[in-house]
């Protein structure tokens, strides 16, 4: 059945089972493509008809973020109640009440929907690609846009884009652990191998799988929704892929919100028992439970974020996902490779040594006809460093191009991480046929037959002088052999080739850093253990132990996670070892992070808490990284560390705020509305202390964070801020009833006065505490807040101060307050500030929070791992205002 007119019938009851079931030649003629792809203009037709191939489209809505605001049903049964007054003859009240709502939503709604455009801003700069043949050439489209039908190219490390049906494929292995649990690969073909219900089917590919080994031809099936990781990673709510972080926030959101609730029917009965105005109690009420509910607690955290997004792209971290500044700051263990990160990542050749350690040009000639680096005009072309840096080493020796020149190449055996080794026949000018193989020296020299204990005493001095090292060793062969890696044994060796990387000069101070942070750094590297140990030891890094892979390869799971606090270095290890170091090493429950810039390290990325790739690496790496160093270096790796960690404890500073001074008062309104004959504050002087807090919270992600709180993670603990509560908050309502004492004993203030000197009382301590709650320190002496945060909080409360003053006394029922309260208020608020202090160390010396990294189920990391993967099938689009 080949499809013209409308493919998206066919395509919706077209499956993946349905095309293992065919060969490639019939799954083409179904989807009316073919191995050249689809052409441009079939490409755009089906776009229409299919849509993008995203799983979600991320759009700032204004009416988004203005119903987030709006969704408090306390804030809308308090404007409901001041209607309801306004309709009763209360519509100055009801009016100033309105006012005051719209402003403290409208302050909320600009901060939040500002920082939610410049987030989406960072994030649509972000692309990610996949290379289709269309038009009969390859070339790179974004992944958004690939149809059904579209043929295209996976290589090692790539997520699989689609769901896709196998063309052809070259040694190709898929890790679907994302979808099926398994861990092992699965190996792809492309004969149709439908086996019964199995999930894993050998000839096709799912949607958010990694290619493990291996690159494909494949032709897209389904995209989207449609495909089956789409239904999976739709299905996950928003609220199960949250952080640890965010879910912590939104129980104690819940809780405050409870609180409220209670409070809120505790003060109306207690008024309706009182025989106050229905109305009157309602308003006084929901007033009160808008003061206690976190309602900026939105604006709060993605200020944070946004800032903190754009603080790290400034410090050349640039996020991929949000949830990564986090995860960022929540790091335990850092595995990372050697060169480039530790090294100055530029190999330059040293020598050419023979069996003796003696200067000799063969093994250079030999190096340079097993070479996969080819010379051009502007110098060494492909390759790896060490082909490339040989190449270079020629440079000014014309006899050693002529000396190349002289041979015929033949046949060539890549290099690959299994064999550790690549290999060329080539024919001299005599005619002999000659295999020449370089390699790993460990492995090299298994394969030789003429080497003695002095070669590899040898290589053992050179190995500890810290120089990397390959082998050369060759063989001659008859005429008409072939070459495979059958081939490369009983070897002739010829000599050692030399290379330097030499450490980065502020390597050590780097890894000084992390450690200062209480990251532990572990080195995984394709070099040999010994040359890894001598650049720990010249940069400052203790080593605790080396392991290879070869005896790694010998240890379960259970072994290996047992011997990874042990060992600090990780050497020649393959890919697939990479891999499974990450995988085991986050079962301890640890935050494990990944550094890798190069093809094979992709799977390794997308299995680590958070992989972190660089601005130079390949496109395979980055588009695996959840965090792109624009630099190399772990001195900008440890500036994206502080800055989720300062984060982190901004945003905490408002969750202890709102849990010390801001219940404190609430409840001390509740407790006198209940005692006194009158209510101790008006519904529209609480609204408008709120405003007054709120706006002077809005600082705190631009605060300043003491060292002791970035040295290590925290972790959300909700008893330890329901501990601080219990402490702070009677604190604060003790101040509160003092200031009642003052104005009807010593002051025989009346009703409108005493609301107005409470008034003044409630700004200044609610917001002049936030000084003693930022700091563990002494505050000002040894921790100075942000010119803003100094600035801000301080004018909140010298506007409420003012307000009995300026013409809009008499909207909000202030009277002027005599001189002697100012002075009274001076000393209870500096007495307050004493009190919370001592109370403060007291607090943090008996009942410090749980630091450590937060412990993840195996579900929640299930779930993290599909949202990180359905990430990269997001559509990034501009803020809409409707």
């Amino acid at each position: 059945m080949r499809v013209h007119s409308s493919p998206d019938s066919a395509i919706i009851n077209f499956d993946l089972r349905e095309a293992a079931a065919l060969d490639p030649q019939a799954v083409l003629a179904r989807l009316d493509s073919r191995l050249e792809g689809l052409t441009t203009s079939e490409a755009t037709q089906r776009l229409t008809t299919y849509g993008f191939n995203v799983l979600s489209v991320h759009r700032v809505r204004a009416s988004v973020v203005l119903w987030r605001q709006l969704r408090n049903p306390i804030l809308i049964l308090l404007l409901g109640a001041a209607l309801v007054s306004g309709l009763t003859g209360g519509g100055t009240n009801a009016i100033i009440i309105a006012v005051i709502v719209v402003l403290s939503v409208g302050l909320g709604f600009v901060n939040e929907f500002r920082a939610a455009v410049a987030m989406s801003s960072l994030r649509s700069k972000i692309s990610q690609n996949a290379t289709v043949v269309r038009d009969g050439v390859l070339s790179l489209v974004p992944v958004t846009t690939l149809v059904p039908g579209d043929v295209i190219k996976l290589d090692l490390g790539q997520l699989v884009p689609a769901d896709v049906r196998f063309l052809s494929a070259d040694q190709c292995e898929c890790d679907e652990g994302v979808l099926t649990g398994e861990s092992l690969p699965v190996a792809k073909t492309v004969s149709s191998s439908l086996q019964g219900d199995a999930p894993s089917l050998s000839d096709c590919a799912y949607m958010g799988t990694i290619v493990r080994q291996g690159s494909a031809q494949a032709v897209v099936i389904l995209t989207g929704t449609r495909t089956a990781f789409g239904r999976i990673a739709t299905g996950v709510t928003d609220s199960q892929g949250q952080s640890a972080f965010e879910m912590g926030l939104a129980k104690f959101s819940r809780f405050l919100f409870l609180v409220a609730a209670l409070l809120t029917v505790f003060i109306f009965t207690a008024n309706i028992i009182l025989a106050r105005p229905l109305i009157e109690a309602l308003l006084f009420s929901l007033a009160i439970a808008v003061g206690i509910a976190p309602e900026m607690m939105p604006a709060i955290v993605t200020v944070s974020l946004s800032s903190g997004s754009r603080a790290l792209a400034a410090k050349k971290v640039l996020i991929k996902r949000l949830v990564a500044i986090e995860d960022l700051g929540n790091i335990e263990l850092l595995f990372t490779d050697k060169t480039g990160t530790l090294t100055e990542g530029v190999i330059t050749y040293e020598a050419s040594v023979d069996s003796n350690n003696e200067s000799s040009d063969r093994p250079l000639l030999l190096g340079l006809l097993c070479n996969e680096s080819t010379m051009s005009e502007k110098g060494p072309v492909g390759g790896n460093a060490l082909d490339q840096a040989l190449w270079s080493a020629t440079a000014g020796r014309d006899s050693q191009v002529r000396a190349v020149a002289a041979y015929e190449r033949l046949q060539d055996l890549p290099f690959d991480h299994e064999r550790q080794m690549a290999s060329v026949l080539v024919r001299d000018d005599k005619g002999d046929v000659i295999i020449v193989t370089k390699g790993a020296p460990e492995v090299v020299l298994e394969r030789c037959v003429n080497v003695g204990d002095s070669v590899r005493a040898v290589l053992d001095g050179l190995f500890n002088d810290g120089q990397r090292v390959v082998a050369v060793a060759s063989r001659q062969v008859t005429n008409d052999a072939m070459l495979n890696a059958r081939e490369e044994r009983d070897l002739n060796f010829e000599g050692f080739l030399t290379f330097a990387d030499r450490p980065k000069s502020d390597a050590g101070e780097s890894l000084a850093k992390l450690q200062r942070l209480g990251i532990e750094v572990k080195i995984i590297t394709g070099d040999n253990g010994q040359v890894a140990a001598k650049v720990c030891r010249d940069i400052g890094l203790s080593c605790a132990g080396v392991l290879s892979g070869a005896d790694l390869e010998k240890l379960s799971d259970d072994q290996l996670e047992a011997a990874i606090p042990s060992t600090t270095i990780f050497a020649r290890i393959s890919p697939d070892q990479k891999s499974r170091i990450i995988n085991v090493a986050r079962r301890t429950g640890r935050d494990v992070a990944f550094l890798g810039d190069g093809v094979n390290d992709a799977v390794a990325l997308h299995h680590a808490d958070v992989g972190i790739s660089v601005d130079s690496g390949t496109d395979v790496a980055k588009d695996a990284a959840d965090v792109v160093l624009l630099d190399k270096d772990l001195a900008v790796l440890a500036e994206g560390v502080v800055e989720g960690r300062r984060i982190f404890s901004n945003t905490m500073k408002y969750v202890l705020m709102a849990t010390s001074s801001n219940f404190g008062n609430m409840f001390s309104a509740a407790g006198a509305s209940a005692l006194f004959t009158f209510l101790p504050m008006l519904p529209s002087q609480i609204l408008l202390n709120n405003l007054l807090y709120n706006a002077g919270q809005l600082v705190i992600p631009t605060d300043r964070v003491d060292e002791e709180a970035l040295a290590r993670p925290a972790a959300w603990d909700l008893k330890y801020i329901r501990r601080f509560m219990a402490l702070f908050g009677p604190i604060s309502s003790i101040f509160d009833f003092a200031t009642f004492y003052v104005m009807l004993s010593l002051l025989h203030a009346g009703h409108v006065e005493f609301r107005t000197g409470w008034f003044v009382e409630s700004i200044a301590t609610q917001t002049l505490v936030i000084y003693v709650i930022r700091t563990r320190r002494v505050p000002f002496f040894r921790s100075r807040p942000s010119k803003s945060m100094l600035i801000v909080p301080t004018s909140a409360a010298l506007v409420g101060a003012l307000l009995p003053y300026t013409g809009l006394a008499h909207l909000f029922g202030f009277s002027v307050l005599p001189t002697k309260f100012f002075l009274l208020l001076f000393g209870m608020v500096a007495v307050y500030l004493v009190l919370v202090e001592a109370a403060k160390v007291w607090f943090f010396r008996h009942r410090s929070p749980h630091l450590a990294g937060v412990t993840r189920t195996h579900a929640q990391r299930v779930e993290r791992r599909i949202l990180k993967r359905a990430s990269r099938f997001t559509s990034h689009e501009g803020p809409a205002l409707h």
